[in-house]
């Protein structure tokens, strides 16, 4: 027996599964216009401050560092188109070069030093009872919290000759002698040490309660394993812990390359580049040569160059993130 399709009636009313369909296929049909809609207007005044601040500085940046604009431009708004001058004249410089070596060095020291002693604080806290992890919560939460500006100016305070409390409390401790007129920031070694804490101790916060919460997601069953197979807890830590919170580590490593590469504040602050500018990295060598000298476009070229560099650190990233997302 032949059965004629059309000859049987579609399902309606509000139960009806056509109905249903249709007014599914309609809704379904305008939800990504909205959400579109909705995505776009989040996302306006975001796009307008990136444009405001960001896009547009960095364009303008790059239009400068193709002129001769100096400290005339600023009052007569004249200058002239010099092409790539000021990048041979830049990249000709050996004082450029030894503040770029001096930055990677200084940034590499920052950066491990910064990473070694969170990742130690983030373990020491997974130890601690549930009120003293909360106290060493606030109090690195209120160190990461000041700026940076008045972290430096008490940094000075501290190390200042002659009433300073570090010289005080290294002169009482009766090691290296008498050290109550001793000036850190006239000595190139001393100098570095001074700001390398200064920066060190306020970006440990930031990487200690980072790694905390990623650690404190890890399953406890892996490192009880381990602990089964006689692992003790420092081999524990390098070979279960730092393997499965790696991608935090990551991405925290690269945001301290790219704050450390770019310090300015703390430096200018403790030592202003001295003496004779041995503790200048490329932040300070830039301020000097842009608002000291008032060669703004060299000053400005200096800036593209630093760009570069940190996009080229940054692609290096992204690349190893994709690679990992592929792998998984």
């Amino acid at each position: 027996m032949t059965v004629n399709a059309s000859a049987v009636p579609a399902p309606q009313g509000p139960s009806g599964g056509s109905g249903r369909i249709r007014r599914q296929g309609a809704r379904s049909g305008r939800r990504p216009d909205s959400h579109n809609g909705m995505a776009a207007m989040l996302l306006t005044p975001t796009g307008i401050i990136l444009l405001a601040l960001v896009i547009v500085p960095i364009l303008f940046l790059i239009f400068t560092s193709f002129t001769d604009f100096n400290q005339r431009s600023l009052f007569t708004g004249e200058f002239n188109v010099a092409g790539v001058k000021q990048y041979a004249t830049v990249l000709g410089d050996s004082t450029f070069w030894m503040a770029l070596l001096r930055t990677f060095l200084f940034t590499a020291a920052l950066v491990v030093g910064s990473m070694l002693i969170g990742m130690a604080v983030a373990q020491m806290m997974t130890k601690l009872g549930t009120v003293m992890r909360y106290l060493v919560t606030f109090v690195l939460i209120f160190a990461w919290a000041m700026p940076n500006v008045a972290s430096s100016v008490v940094w000075n305070w501290l190390f200042q000759p002659g009433y300073g409390v570090i010289n005080w409390l290294l002169t009482r401790l009766r090691i290296f002698g008498d050290l109550s007129n001793l000036a850190w920031s006239n000595t190139t070694t001393l100098a570095f040490v001074c700001i390398w804490m200064l920066v060190v101790w306020q970006a440990v916060p930031y990487i200690a309660i980072t790694l905390y919460a990623a650690t404190m997601q890890l399953d406890p069953s892996s490192l009880e394993a381990a602990q089964l197979d006689g692992a003790g807890p420092i081999r524990t830590y390098w070979q279960i812990v730092v393997p499965l919170i790696s991608p935090s580590i990551m991405v925290i490593g690269m945001l301290s390359i790219i704050w450390d590469f770019n310090v300015f504040n703390q430096i200018w602050l403790v030592s202003q580049g001295g003496p004779s500018g041995s503790t200048s990295t490329i932040g300070v060598f830039t301020y000097k040569k842009a608002f000291i000298n008032f060669d703004i476009a060299q000053g400005a070229a200096i800036s593209v160059i630093t760009v570069i560099i940190l996009l080229a650190l940054t692609s290096v990233y992204v690349r190893n993130l994709l690679k990992s997302g592929e792998d998984l």
